[in-house]
């Protein structure tokens, strides 16, 4: 919309005074460059988004659906290719992380993929994945999602996969194991799937994958003993095998329809489901399975939304797994309030207005558990009305605060809507999940189908930390009522959360940074103050996990193992975290300078950062992220709070 603006230029901290440091002056300098270039981003219609980076499963399962339907044109498959194999691990595999070590069901997909585009199998690069694939246990280990794909096929047989019934639909919701006892996403997925594993299709591949296989057991047949759910899980399994030959027709007719039914209302109006790929892709199936021809309005609906998906670099192409405009809008317009960028901008002020637009309204799957509470929020991408979530909710809500609407009188009403719904979706427990309420029922996982991840919603320190900051701002700042019984819970739930090292467990961001880039900022502004023994702790941790460089960084691998915990090679996002940390908790000593300094001097000329590594999380140990626009708004936000700060200036948060 607009690159540089007088009102950003004309800020006491973005220029260099004669009173200030060197420090100071570097950091207004790399500030001006890097709000100027996330001004830059800035959509006409008033959001941003930057594009979602994550493994080549993405790619090589869309390959697979269009050759599943018979709609994978030539173009398509060798652009999808050539990204595929720009991707290859030195050891033949493929990994879910920039850095990260090759993981089998990758390999296994990326190199089906490969061959549906034509590479031989006695090719270099196909045969190391071959050989990384035999290594790892064979096609036989990899995950049952992969399975399913290859099942898809006649690449494995459908009887030798974990049963998902469709009858699971017609589980009351007071019976463990109902649908809503999964997390949104899992849901979404496994309702589709049990469609598609009742039907058992097969499409012909026009070749097999011999090469692959190493005669291993799958990992879900293994025995396990009767006295585990895993081993009851096991039992039950086969009975539902059985069950596949013998159940009455009008019984499974009827799950079938009621599926089929549950799928088509969730389509949102731009044709996808929930915004995700997973419960796309197999909904697709489902419903192409259950009679509906690709040119009927919902399925070629859902096809052509994967246009907008798509990322094209030279000759190679790639899929978003997920598009991210409401939470990458909310962020950058705090980064751009942060740098000081008037609240009345046009930049802002449209960004505000789209925010608005983007508000939800309707009733969604969370009102299973909250049947009573009124809708209000916000989702995450551009259309989600089905599945709002207090991540969203609680960052736009603090965006507008630092954006003023064009219709002021509209934004309070949103925001007291979202209050009122945030405040309802508290859990149990006085924690804040992402898309749903005591969402936590753990013998989910225990399924043989649940290795894909996360399958449960539970509380997590981040988002229950951004609902705090936001409750404690509307106090603030705002008319609105607040409970102050439920901010207290949630307060409370916070410091029984903490990591006995003075860290929070990170469930959205990686990991203890991104947790404490949370709460940090969330306690100052319930009032706690900053020499609170667990704030110093915190303090303590973050001084001793910084880098020799002055940045922060911290592995992936800090998910399996509490070594990692704020090891790793420091990104401009994870410093940007521990900066917001430090700062809000009052410490602008050497750690801080050192800390600011290193962003300063990384900061590219074009006000932008280089970053490769994935600092989002989806499902840890599964599935990462990297979040384009993450290196652009944190480092702002952290630059614009050090320079207000060292100004004399009072934060707007």
């Amino acid at each position: 919309m607009t690159t540089a603006n007088d009102s950003l230029a004309a800020l006491p901290w973005l220029t260099s005074g004669p009173g200030a440091g060197d420090l100071e002056r570097d950091a207004a300098d790399a500030l001006a460059r890097s709000a100027g270039a996330l001004l830059g981003l800035q959509d006409p219609a008033g959001w941003w988004k930057g594009d979602l980076e994550t493994n080549v499963a993405i790619e090589a399962e869309d390959l697979l659906l269009r050759t599943f339907l018979g709609i994978c044109d030539d173009e398509t498959l060798a652009l999808t290719a050539n990204w595929i194999r720009s991707k290859q691990c030195a050891d033949g595999g493929w990994s879910n992380r920039y850095g990260g070590p090759s993981e089998l069901s990758l390999a296994v997909e990326a190199y089906t993929a490969l061959r549906l585009a034509g590479d031989s199998p006695d090719a270099e690069h196909m045969r190391l994945a071959a050989e990384f694939v035999r290594d790892m246990g064979g096609l036989e280990c990899s995950r049952v999602f992969t399975r399913i794909w290859l099942s898809l096929f006649g690449q494995w047989s459908w009887r030798d996969l974990p049963a998902i019934p469709p009858e699971l639909i017609l589980l009351p919701r007071w019976l463990p194991l109902n649908i809503y006892d999964f997390a949104c996403w899992a849901r979404q997925t496994i309702v589709p799937l049990s469609i598609v594993s009742t039907y058992r299709p097969q499409v012909e591949l026009g070749f097999t994958l011999d090469e692959l296989r190493t005669g291993a057991v799958p990992p879900e047949r293994v025995p396990r003993s009767i006295r585990t759910p895993a081993g009851c899980f096991q039992r039950l399994d086969r009975m539902l095998h059985k069950f596949h030959d013998l159940a009455p027709w009008r019984l499974r007719e009827t799950s079938m329809k009621l599926a089929e039914q549950w799928i088509i209302r969730r389509q949102e109006s731009d044709g996808c489901w929930g915004g995700i790929q997973p419960p796309w892709i197999y909904s697709i199936i489902a419903l192409h399975l259950r009679g509906y021809s690709l040119d009927h309005p919902v399925l070629a609906k859902a096809l052509a939304c994967f246009d907008s998906y798509e990322v094209r670099q030279g000759d190679m192409r790639w899929m978003e797994c997920c598009q991210s405009p409401v939470w990458d809008t909310a962020l950058a317009v705090v980064a751009l309030g942060d740098a000081g960028l008037r609240r009345d901008d046009p930049a802002m002020v449209a960004a505000a207005d789209w925010l608005l637009d983007e508000e939800v309204r309707v009733r969604g799957d969370w009102a299973a558990r909250r049947p009573q509470l009124a809708p209000g929020g916000w989702a995450f991408e551009f259309q989600n009305d089905n599945y709002p979530d207090l991540d969203d909710t609680a960052e736009v809500v603090l965006a507008l605060g630092h954006a003023q609407a064009s219709d002021p009188e509209r934004a309070n009403a949103a925001i007291a809507r979202a209050v009122a719904w945030a405040e309802g979706m508290q859990s149990s427990d006085g924690g804040y999940a992402a898309f749903d309420a005591d969402n936590v029922r753990r013998l989910c996982e225990q399924l043989p189908f649940c290795d894909f991840g996360e399958v449960i919603d539970p509380p997590s320190s981040d988002v229950t930390a951004h609902v705090v900051e936001m409750l404690c701002w509307v106090r603030a700042r705002t008319d609105i009522p607040v409970d102050p019984r439920r901010l207290r819970r949630a307060v409370d739930w916070l410091w029984l959360d903490q990591e006995p090292d003075g860290s929070w467990f990170g469930r959205w961001g990686v990991n203890h940074l991104y947790g404490l880039g949370a709460v940090l900022p969330a306690l100052r502004a319930v009032g706690v103050p900053p020499s609170d023994r667990r704030i110093r702790r915190a303090v303590r941790w973050l001084h001793a996990t910084q880098g020799p460089e002055g940045g922060w960084g911290e592995d992936l691998r800090s998910y399996e193992s509490d070594s990692w915990r704020g090891r790793g090679d420091s990104t401009a996002s994870q410093t940007a975290w521990a900066l917001l940390a430090l700062m809000a908790a009052d410490e602008f000593g050497e750690p801080t300078r050192r800390g600011v300094d290193w962003l300063a001097r990384t900061c590219r000329p074009d006000g932008t950062w280089e970053e490769p590594q994935y600092t989002g999380t989806g499902f840890q140990g599964y599935f990462y992220i990297n979040y384009h626009l993450y290196r652009q708004v944190f480092p702002t936000m952290a630059l614009g709070r050090f320079l207000r700060a060292t100004a004399g200036e009072e934060s707007l948060r």
